[in-house]
């Protein structure tokens, strides 16, 4: 997957459409993600031991991981990723870096 937890995105379709906010959870077997203050839903709870009051609770519901694109760190735009491989100056492992298109910053 394009994303990954921590990542700050924005949302390119869908009701949320130009909302952006940090991925808080990642499915990578269901190509969906959870992403901070996006594609709210109202849940009804019935009291319990955790939450004795009840009543409704808002939550973030996942979105699919197409409808989301990363924000670029540089410029501040949403931006597609490709993928470069360097090599770790301390360790001399190779390592495979994202890298936005629009920039060529690399994350």
């Amino acid at each position: 997957m394009h994303v990954k937890k921590n990542d700050i995105v924005v949302v390119i379709s869908g009701n949320s459409k130009g909302k952006e906010g940090k991925v808080l959870k990642v499915f990578p077997e269901k190509q969906r993600v959870i992403v901070e203050g996006v594609n709210i839903m109202k849940r009804h709870t019935r009291p319990s031991q955790s939450n004795p009051q009840g009543g409704v609770v808002q939550k973030e519901a996942p979105i699919h991981a197409s409808n989301v694109m990363l924000k670029d760190p540089k410029t501040g735009e949403k931006t597609r990723i490709g993928y470069a491989r360097t090599k770790d100056s301390v360790s001399g492992k190779k390592k495979v870096m994202r890298v936005a298109q629009k920039s060529g910053e690399m994350f």
